[in-house]
């Protein structure tokens, strides 16, 4: 045998070998190409459907009802009018509360998505109003009112005239101080301070995200409530573009995420609702 050709056809397979061992020429997945493609992330917030507790006006927070016949047919076309206009998600998130998981059921079976499954986050709650809870809303406010030297007129009217936020971050901190007294150890939650609720619902925010950065999903559904929506709102726009009103049930806001900066382009939209009436 010649050694010479022996050893030469050795060194070629011992560098082919450390070639393919090295991932050299290693071909990306479909999902590892698509992750380096997205740029940037939409996230689509929508408030539940109207409930049982909407429709009679009482307090909702951590405390749950079941979407209304208006609640239920206002989520489908809502998720029917998502689907005119050529828009599905990669994935789906809710808060905990069973008006959100309801609602996004309805979406995602009018919106053509019906076997997608979403993930439940508790952070995404509305604000624990603690032994506010069911309470009639105009009782709630008028006690906020007083401490505030207001009438329930007044307190109102500001709202209507300057916007929710960030008077519903003071409403959380006056709900809070007042609860202390009505907190029973082991029996009930008392009311968050609005340091609380931006701590747990931007950590959530983040999370998201950071998770549809490492899957490569570009459209993120995101089912959450009224004032928390205001809030995560009302925090990003800086330069206050957009009128933080009473967030409409089955209502579309949107926030996209590029280069790690926050951009509000839209809220309180009913226009895919508006679409499918």
């Amino acid at each position: 045998m010649n050694v010479k050709k022996l050893l030469v056809g050795m060194a070629t397979t011992a560098l082919l070998l450390t070639g393919c061992a090295g991932g050299a020429n290693k071909v990306k997945t479909a999902a590892e190409t698509k992750q380096e493609e997205v740029s940037e992330v939409t996230i689509y917030f929508a408030r539940h459907g109207e409930t049982m507790m909407n429709a009679v006006e009482r307090a909702q927070g951590w405390t749950d009802a079941p979407l209304t016949p208006e609640g239920i047919s206002g989520a489908e076309a809502l998720g029917k009018g998502l689907k005119a206009a050529d828009i599905t998600f990669d994935k789906v998130y809710t808060s905990t509360s069973g008006r959100t998981q309801e609602t996004a059921e309805l979406i995602l079976a009018s919106n053509g998505q019906e076997d997608m499954t979403y993930t439940t986050d508790k952070r995404l709650r509305e604000y624990n109003f603690g032994t506010y809870e069911g309470m009639k809303n105009k009782e709630m406010l008028t006690a906020v009112a007083e401490v505030d030297g207001e009438s329930y007129e007044e307190f109102v009217g500001d709202l209507r005239t300057n916007g929710y936020y960030p008077k519903v971050l003071h409403l959380a901190d006056v709900l809070s101080e007042l609860d202390q007294e009505n907190v029973e150890e082991g029996k009930n939650w008392p009311a968050e301070d609005s340091q609380t609720i931006l701590d747990r619902l931007f950590t959530a925010l983040d999370d998201i995200v950071a998770a549809a950065e490492k899957e490569g999903h570009e459209n993120v559904l995101v089912v959450s409530h009224g004032m928390s929506i205001i809030t995560i709102l009302g925090q990003l726009d800086t330069e206050e573009e957009y009128e933080l009103t009473s967030m409409k049930n089955a209502s579309i806001s949107t926030i996209v995420h590029k280069e790690g900066e926050y951009r509000v382009t839209s809220a309180n939209d009913v226009s895919y609702i508006a679409e499918e009436e």
